[in-house]
């Protein structure tokens, strides 16, 4: 009777192991030899500043966002993000990111093929210093900005999402570094479920 018990328990366990799985999918990993074809680097140089903000993948296949943001000549930001590509969100989902920062405050953009200048949809997170930390941005969370600033009445559809990116734009000049190791997406089957019944 023990021994269908324990075999009961280890087969509840890889179930519920199973089903997470299936729950969250992985957006991006950058240690394939193309990962850096996919991604680009856009700074306040195209507004005249002077912020420089790089990318690389490092040794142990990571991306490695750095740089030095710069306040001069009106600038004041630096980001990476990904080339469009369709990246299938849903409403109700949450994206996980595994990141080591520097202790400064970045946000995850997410971009839509709308034709808008500086237009994105923007969600805050904290780093802290030279700690690999694991954050989750629902969508329902983020906010339509253009060049920094709320855009009232803008309603994020996940489904036409097709670019995420990092900014860092927190008026602090100096050195930074974001070293990140995946990005995932979790269906948030709870919400998605309430939404589809009504």
């Amino acid at each position: 009777m023990k021994y269908k018990r324990l075999i009961l328990m280890v087969f509840m366990m890889i179930n519920s192991l199973v089903k997470a799985e299936e729950q969250s999918r992985i957006l991006f990993t950058f240690d394939k030899p193309d990962a850096p074809k996919t991604w680009q680097t856009v700074n306040d140089g195209v507004m005249g500043g002077r912020s420089d903000g790089r990318f690389k993948i490092n040794a142990d296949g990571n991306m490695e966002f750095y740089g030095t943001l710069s306040l001069e000549n009106n600038g004041g930001f630096a980001s990476v993000r990904s080339i469009g590509t369709k990246l299938d969100l849903m409403k109700g989902d949450v994206l996980l990111a595994r990141i080591r920062g520097d202790g400064r405050e970045y946000s995850l953009n997410l971009y839509t093929p709308r034709r808008r200048t500086a237009f994105s949809y923007r969600s805050p997170f904290t780093t802290k210093k030279d700690q690999w930390t694991e954050v989750e941005l629902p969508l329902d969370k983020f906010v339509a900005t253009s060049f920094g600033r709320i855009v009232p009445n803008q309603t994020l559809d996940p489904s036409e999402v097709n670019g995420i990116g990092v900014l860092l734009g927190d008026d602090k000049a100096g050195p930074f570094k974001l070293e990140i190791e995946w990005i995932k997406v979790k269906r948030g089957s709870k919400l998605a479920e309430k939404d589809s019944e009504e």
